[in-house]
């Protein structure tokens, strides 16, 4: 007999990932949005309701295709997919103990693959494409000073879109040296410095918004119109908003879609471009490892050597044929309504 979906599940986030792993509120959320979506595919592609989910029903072949409907209808990156498979590899293994008796069905969804992803392939965008953006911003009224403040920040700091949505006027030194204090993935903490300009623009909102007063230290930085914090699907939706006028604005000088983590690639291109070293760059991106930092340096000699390469081709000089072995490149409430 198998065990209940619901009961399992809810033994796997508050026995196992809670109690057993202590996982940090950020990572909660992600296998949250995991089982979410999973939810979601059982509904709308299998039409079985989430009470009526039954654990002799996840296989492989279900799990497989899961994660092919993530790129086929809402459009998940590579990464985002094996994300995904991460979770979901860990519910199963907790289950090979929970529930042994079906131990080779879980086991079989475990040898599941991660698909490979394409090296070198990084969204940006170039300083220009990031000013005509931000110019669309009306700033005009308090919204759209929210607004402008808000972007600027997250490109300037590079921060992710969680972190950005954790931060609080505590988070911000004022007086100088201008820092913001973050405390992002892993929960480690990082100090990232401000320019001045990016300061000015923070005060004023602050001031505007009356942040700057005793007691609201602890306050979302930047809020809805309940005054609660944003979510990460509202700071996407700010986003799209100007990049879309933009788009319509000035055709061909933007990318055909955009993300808030575009805005943290761009700030990591900008400054390597500018000259500054790998490690500072590292630190404030808040990268655990160089070698996560350092896909930015191989895009970006990539982009100069196709650059190189396109000069080439333009003033007629042809590059030798490259030989072949060269070119060759080796429940749903519980889920909704959990705290974190």
């Amino acid at each position: 007999m198998y065990k209940d979906f619901a009961e399992s599940l809810q033994k796997f986030f508050e026995d196992y990932l809670v109690k057993e792993r202590g996982l940090s509120r950020h990572t909660m959320r992600s296998y949250r949005d995991c089982f979410i979506r999973f939810i979601d595919f059982l509904s709308t592609t299998k039409r079985i309701k989430p009470k009526d989910i039954s654990m002799s029903i996840l296989d492989r072949d279900l799990i497989v295709g899961f994660l092919n409907w993530l790129e086929d209808h809402n459009r998940c990156s590579v990464q985002t997919r094996n994300q995904r498979l991460s979770c979901m590899k860990s519910f199963f293994n907790f289950m090979m103990y929970l529930d042994p008796a079906h131990l080779a069905q879980w086991k079989s969804i475990s040898t599941i693959k991660r698909k490979k992803c394409e090296d070198g392939t990084l969204d940006y965008l170039s300083i220009e494409a990031l000013a005509l953006i931000l110019q669309e911003v009306d700033t005009t009224n308090a919204k759209g000073r929210r607004d402008l403040a808000l972007l600027s920040l997250l490109y300037n700091s590079g921060v992710r879109v969680q972190e950005l949505i954790d931060l609080t006027p505590a988070s911000l030194s004022t007086s100088g040296p201008h820092v913001l204090k973050v405390f992002g993935k892993g929960r480690k903490h990082r100090v990232i410095p401000l320019d001045q300009p990016i300061m000015t623009l923070l005060t004023s909102y602050m001031r505007e918004q009356k942040l700057d007063q005793q007691g609201r230290e602890c306050h979302p930085l930047f809020f809805n119109a309940r005054h609660e914090k944003l979510s990460t699907p509202g700071v996407g939706d700010i986003l799209d908003r100007y990049f879309q006028r933009a788009k319509r604005n000035n055709p061909g000088s933007l990318p055909d879609k955009i993300s808030p983590h575009v805005f943290r690639h761009s700030r990591a291109m900008h400054l390597l471009q500018a000259g500054v070293n790998l490690i500072y760059i590292r630190d404030v991106l808040g990268h655990a490892t160089i070698i996560t930092t350092e896909r930015y340096a191989r895009v970006d000699s990539k982009a100069k050597r196709e650059a190189l390469e396109g000069a080439y081709t333009s003033i007629g000089i042809v590059e030798p044929q490259t030989k072949a072995w060269e070119s060759n490149n080796q429940v749903l409430n519980m889920l909704k309504n959990y705290k974190f």
